[in-house]
């Protein structure tokens, strides 16, 4: 799976924003787009993005800025990545890049199941992160997400014994 450019630098200004929600405070766009080392107008069409979704809320004003629009530990890294993903494949003949003007297995497909499964593998596993558990130290992140891995295999396992 590859990570645009619009989807990491959105999650990451999300990042910044729940930093700044742990000391009660708000980033404006020239802040947002100073930390994480991009143009005001690109920090700008990621806050719009995901205001419209409801991920923030902006305030106008001397003391305006941007917020998250729920709290940090409520809010799943898939559905950030859905946001933010203009061009989410939901079936590998949307990416058809052949010679013709569309694939010629349309109607029967072994390669399209396999690529929906792992889509969904990928979305499951992104619903169970969320933003507060990605502050911190890398380390830190990466101890959390092997201990949410080793919860799901552990789940997977009771369920097929079951």
């Amino acid at each position: 799976m590859k990570i645009s450019a619009q989807e990491e630098y959105g999650l990451r200004c999300l990042l910044q924003l729940a930093r700044a929600d742990v000391q009660d405070e708000s980033l404006t766009l020239a802040q947002i787009a100073r930390l994480e080392g991009i143009s005001v107008a690109n920090a700008g069409k990621l806050m719009w993005i995901l205001n419209k979704a409801g991920l923030v809320q902006s305030q106008r004003g001397t003391k305006g800025g941007y917020r998250l629009a729920r709290s940090a530990a409520d809010i799943h890294l898939n559905e950030v990545i859905s946001v933010l993903d203009d061009e989410r494949v939901e079936t590998h003949c949307k990416s058809y890049a052949g010679v013709l003007d569309s694939c010629v297995h349309t109607g029967d497909c072994g390669i399209r199941p396999v690529i929906v499964e792992l889509h969904q593998i990928v979305d499951n596993a992104l619903s169970d992160i969320t933003l507060s558990q990605l502050l911190g130290t890398e380390a830190n992140v990466d101890a959390v997400l092997h201990k949410i891995q080793s919860s799901r295999t552990k789940l997977e396992t009771s369920h097929v014994q079951a």
